[in-house]
């Protein structure tokens, strides 16, 4: 029985050392595919990485342009808000200080629809102009003021929808 054995044992050794040959190929050859994965999702990673970093910097890039934007339209409107104010309170003390009068200019139609024909028989004719009130003239100059205040709010809105929000 122990020559069975030793005959078969040559045999046994020469699997043995082929499939320990064989195992070791594999894992070599496993691990090779492994690093060049490894090594693959690594630059997918820093692919990826920079094109974020360069997307954020482009978005940081505008934001700061549409800032520098509203900064320079809000500077523009303000000036214009301000300089339509200054003349509104300039003509506001002109007449309060009798130096210049507040005067509306209109006319009366008999029959167009203003002063009813059978008011009177007398012709109406062309007003002319009416002088206001100082208390009348001071409401007029405070509308005028929120006019222009509501003007310039409503450019300032066009202009940064224009050139902001493109």
């Amino acid at each position: 029985m122990t020559p069975i054995i030793l005959r078969i044992l040559p045999y046994i050794a020469a699997v043995l050392i082929g499939a320990t040959g064989a195992w070791m190929w594999q894992a070599n050859s496993y691990g090779q595919i492994i690093a060049a994965n490894e090594a693959s999702r690594q630059a997918d990673i820093a692919m990826i990485a920079s094109a974020g970093a360069a997307q954020a910097r482009k978005a940081v890039e505008r934001q700061q342009l549409a800032e520098q934007a509203v900064a320079a339209l809000d500077k523009k409107h303000q000036k214009e808000k301000t300089d339509g104010l200054a003349e509104n309170e300039l003509l506001r003390r002109a007449a309060a200080d009798s130096a210049r009068r507040l005067r509306i200019a209109g006319s009366c139609r008999a029959g167009g629809g203003d002063v009813s024909s059978t008011a009177s028989t007398s012709s109406l004719g062309d007003a002319g102009t009416v002088e206001l009130s100082t208390a009348s003239g001071s409401t007029v100059f405070d509308i005028r003021a929120g006019i222009i205040a509501d003007q310039a709010a409503l450019k300032a809105l066009q202009s940064y929808v224009m050139n902001v929000c493109r």
